[in-house]
Parts: structure tokens; C-alpha cells; sequence
């Protein structure tokens, strides 16, 4: 890295258009859905376990700056302390117990470094839809800081992780700091502007909750040329349905349920 950014010329030719989607069609959800604990590198091995290729994980910042995987704002939910996230230094959330409050069998296991799970990733030919999550107001500081985490783990891979967010600040940052990484922008409804943010944006797919989406939608972005994600679906016959609406990936919790296809 120079100066904070990654060098274009050292960036691949990533082309993550239209015609030429490369991400599969059913994404497993915080890693392993509910079998394991969401958001560690156990919940990783375990969907990879069910044949799963891609992950659907959750980045957000330490207090210090660090990438690591969270889902949420606060620490109660999925792991051994209490507080906000973004008030701890990446060695204090280190030390805290991500497992136990799945149960036993994955008492102590850490909240992993956004980094070690990129390299896990690559390891294993694997690839990552990567939500940027950011703390109140971190969102512009954290879509910059996960599109370069992201786009340094994936040098010299054809295949790049696809950013998105909930926050048009943060992926806006993170157009700014990686403008070759794709990019879909997450809602829980689509509002009558979607086409003009996907625009804004620069992004290549939209990703709704699939409670708010329809054919039409589906049929209408394919027709502007974007893909469409829907999450987080949990019933094979929806699946099967959305698949039919020509939807490109599917995020779902139900990996021991769903074939990965």
C-alpha cells in the first residue's frame, strides 16, 4: 500500500458486469446460517462443510481501526462482554468469547480479524460477500478501511468479494477508496429511487430483503443491467421461487437445508 491506498496498477482487471457474474447462487449467511456461532472462522468451516462456496460476513471497525467480524453495534448479543463495539481496541476484543452463546461446543472461540479471514478464504478457493456494518458514525472511516483490507487480501485473485452495505456513506467511501471492487447496495424495502442510488453508487447489484422484492423488480433490475441478491432466505420452496424470478444469488441460513447448487 501507498499513502493509505492501493496502487491501480498492482489492482486486477476486476469485471464484475452483467455479463460476467462469477459469484454463485446461494451465499451462506454470517458463515453457517445458525449451526454455528455467525461471524467466526468455525461458522466459515462448518458451511464450507455443507459444500458451500461463498459467505455472506459482517466487517466492522475496533476502536483502534481493525476490521473485525461483527454483526452488531453492541457486544451482548454474540460474545461474553457488553458495551459498544467501537469503544474496544482490537487486543481487547481479542480476548473475548464469541462461541459460548451458541453453546459448549464452541465456548471460547475468538471474534476473528477481518484479515485471517480473507487469508482462510483464499486458502480454500472461497469467496465473500462482505457487508460493510459500520458503528454510528464510522460509516464513511469504515467503507474505506474494509474496501482496502478487502482489495489487498484479494490481489492477484480473479474473483474479487463483493462489498455491500446498509450505509450509502460507507459504500460511497468505499467507491472512493477502490473503485474496481463491486459493490451492492442492501435495503430492507425498495424505495421508488432505487435505480438513481445504484447509479450514485456505482454499484452492480441491488440486495433486498426478500420479503420486499418481486418479479417485476427482479425483471426491471436485469433489464438496467444490474444483479439482484435477496437475503436472508430460509425456506427452500422461496428459494426455488426467487430462482425462478431470475434472482442471481440467494443468502440464506438454511446451509445444511439448501443445496449450495
Amino acid at each position: 500500500m501507498s499513502g493509505g491506498a492501493i496502487e491501480a496498477r498492482r489492482l486486477p482487471a476486476w469485471d464484475v458486469s452483467f455479463g460476467n457474474w462469477p459469484y454463485p447462487r446461494l451465499i451462506a449467511h454470517r458463515g453457517a446460517g445458525l449451526l454455528a456461532p455467525e461471524n467466526t472462522l468455525a461458522a466459515l468451516r462448518v458451511g464450507a462443510s455443507f459444500g458451500y462456496r461463498m459467505f455472506e460476513i459482517d466487517v466492522k471497525l475496533s476502536a483502534d481501526g481493525k476490521p473485525v467480524l461483527l454483526h452488531d453495534a453492541t457486544l451482548e448479543r454474540t460474545t461474553d462482554a457488553q458495551g459498544p463495539v467501537g469503544e474496544l481496541s482490537l487486543a481487547q476484543i481479542a480476548q473475548l468469547d464469541a462461541g459460548s452463546w451458541h453453546s459448549a461446543a464452541f465456548a471460547g472461540e475468538p471474534v476473528p480479524l477481518f484479515s485471517n479471514v480473507c487469508a482462510w478464504l483464499r486458502a480454500n478457493d472461497l469467496m465473500a460477500n462482505v457487508e460493510i456494518k459500520p458503528v454510528p458514525g464510522r460509516e464513511a472511516e469504515t467503507g474505506a478501511a474494509v474496501a482496502l483490507a478487502a482489495a489487498h487480501a484479494w490481489l492477484g485473485r480473479a474473483v474479487p468479494p463483493l462489498l455491500s452495505s446498509f450505509s450509502e456513506d460507507a459504500l460511497a467511501a468505499a467507491l472512493r477508496a477502490v473503485p474496481r471492487l463491486p459493490r451492492a447496495l442492501l435495503l430492507h424495502r425498495v424505495p421508488d429511487d432505487w435505480l438513481e442510488r445504484l447509479e450514485r453508487l456505482e454499484c452492480v447489484a441491488l440486495d433486498v430483503n426478500h420479503e420486499a422484492l418481486t418479479a417485476d423488480t427482479v425483471a426491471r433490475a436485469h433489464g438496467e443491467g444490474y444483479r439482484v441478491l435477496a437475503y436472508t432466505v430460509n425456506d427452500p420452496a422461496r428459494v426455488a421461487l426467487l430462482q425462478e424470478w431470475g434472482v442471481d444469488a440467494v443468502i440464506t441460513d438454511s446451509v445444511d437445508v439448501v443445496p449450495p447448487q
